[in-house]
């Protein structure tokens, strides 16, 4: 290619040459160019011969060095080869032995499996001469006891039941001592350390307020002409307003809390203005009236960031507000609510449970306690209703309905409220109790121990928080005696409402007399 090249070059030149020299130039120019375009085409051969010669020389060591690399990769599949054949072989080998030994393997179980069949039917043999001695043996006994064999199976079985009805009693007993010492340590100092870390106002009013005079002469304004303003001052609070010979004071009474404060706040207002006549008794309570609204619903809401619970709906909101005019046994709902939410959030803390979640319940456990309309069904059930009907957590809502057992706790926070309640209800100075149910539940105890054979006394003492059972000694054993103040304690747990725990002792004594004359 090159070759070409160099010639078409110089016979270009040569062309330029005889151009530019044209017809005008001698023999002598034409002879001298053409030695030139010789000489350029010896030189293109030249050149073009080195070309051809260095591209043979490198096309020859491309081919070696191919023909190397083939010969070595060869090889080395050839040494693949060898190896693969060298582990199939190996391979094949350790079979052959596996085989073998799997074979004097097989040798030896069918030897064994001969050596214990023969064993199984001496076994079998025996067994059969065992048997019929056996049944001699009975045959024999029966003879010498009169008894038959059943008829003193069945005795064996009584006697047994007995001692075990007797030691598991007594394991039933321990078992549940050290059930307590063990698995309540830790529940106890849980609810101790949240008691502790939670305190709360005593009981307060009840049913009736209270308003005070400066003097006896405002009574008869209150009144006023044949009673007209007495009249319609309990026609707009619906409060009953007492007059009598109390001095300086008069009596409002109503099972309506918020009621009752209307019907105070509007007697101050009338008082402080003086001026006391139907139509601005009715102004007046339809202004207090108002403002306790307002009053309610910012008591909710400060309940509710006090907390640190958000998101409660506005009518919920307003409910925790009248938990303020609300008492329960003369203690006040809110600062119940609010102490059982502390103690909630506390407790569930210290179990690794949803504290916002348990904060939120203990405050709404109570809140089918306030609704205006009042229906005939229980506070917990009716509150679970309010729950539901506003979205609440289904946690919140079983815990509200279950923490007085109407229905059936499914949340691991349900027992927390229902624990909780009854130690903010149960504390000193939380409630007052009414005298006459006090002492029902006293005899209630007395008269539950009596039904048990063999129990002569029964006293309920340290207000009910203890029972203490006299049993005869003649006819109750000390096995007898533990098995019944287990029973007792079961009784009592699963039949009555009391707070805090009753202690059940049974005491059996036995006491030899004698005279000497």
């Amino acid at each position: 290619m090159m070759i070409v090249v160099y010639i078409l070059i110089g016979l270009i030149a040569g062309g330029a040459v005889g151009f530019l020299v044209g017809n005008k130039n001698t023999k002598k120019g034409l002879i001298e160019a053409e030695a030139k375009a010789k000489a350029i085409l010896a030189e293109a051969e030249e050149k073009g011969e080195g070309i051809k010669n260095s591209r043979i020389n490198r096309a020859k060591a491309m081919i070696r060095e191919k023909q190397e690399k083939f010969e070595e990769e060869a090889k080395r599949r050839s040494q693949k080869l060898e190896q693969a054949e060298t582990r199939v072989q190996q391979k094949e080998s350790a079979l052959n032995k596996t085989s073998k030994h799997l074979e004097s393997e097989k040798r030896r179980l069918d030897t064994q499996q001969e050596s214990l069949k023969t064993q199984l039917d001496a076994l079998n043999i025996k067994n059969e001469e065992v048997e019929k001695k056996r049944h001699e043996i009975v045959a024999q006994l029966e003879k010498v006891s009169n008894l038959s064999a059943e008829e003193a199976r069945t005795t064996m079985m009584e006697l047994v039941k007995d001692e075990a009805r007797s030691l598991a009693s007594t394991s039933v007993k321990e078992i549940v001592e050290e059930a307590k010492m063990n698995a309540n340590k830790q529940a106890k100092k849980i609810i101790i350390q949240t008691i502790q870390r939670t305190a709360a106002e005593h009981a307060i009013e009840n049913t009736v307020s209270v308003f005070n005079l400066e003097n006896d002469e405002i009574k008869g304004r209150i009144i006023g002409r044949e009673g007209r303003n007495i009249r319609a001052l309990e026609a707009a609070t619906g409060i009953e307003i007492i007059v009598d010979d109390t001095p300086e004071a008069i009596i409002l009474s109503g099972f309506d809390p918020v009621r009752r404060e209307v019907a105070r706040l509007s007697l101050q207002k009338l008082v402080q203005d003086g001026r006391i006549h139907p139509a601005r008794i009715e102004e007046v309570v339809k202004k207090v009236s108002k403002q306790i609204e307002e009053e309610i619903r910012d008591t909710g809401e400060r309940t509710a960031v006090e907390l640190g619970i958000h998101g409660l709906p506005p009518e919920l909101v307003r409910m925790v507000g009248r938990m303020k005019y609300r008492s329960s046994y003369g203690q006040n709902l809110l600062q119940h609510s609010k102490e059982v939410a502390r103690l909630c959030a506390t407790m569930a803390s210290e179990l690794g449970l949803n504290a916002k979640l348990a904060k939120r319940a203990g405050l709404l456990h109570d809140i089918g306690k306030v609704p205006e309309d009042q229906p005939e069904l229980p506070h917990a059930l009716l509150g679970m209703e309010l729950a539901q009907k506003y979205k609440e957590h289904p946690d919140v809502c079983n815990a509200i309905g279950a923490h007085h057992d109407e229905i059936e706790m499914n949340c691991a926070i349900a027992p927390i409220i229902q624990a909780c309640d009854a130690i903010s209800g149960s504390r000193p100075g939380a409630r007052r109790e009414i005298v006459e149910s006090y002492i029902k539940r006293l005899k209630e105890l007395e008269s539950m121990a009596l039904t048990y054979p063999g129990v002569v006394k029964s006293y309920a003492i340290q207000a009910g928080r203890e029972l203490r059972v006299i049993v005869e000694s003649d006819r109750v054993t000390d096995e007898e005696s533990d098995q019944i103040a287990f029973d007792l304690s079961q009784k009592i747990m699963n039949e009555m409402q009391y707070p805090g725990q009753i202690k059940v002792t049974v005491i059996r004594e036995k006491r030899a007399i004698a005279y000497a004359k």
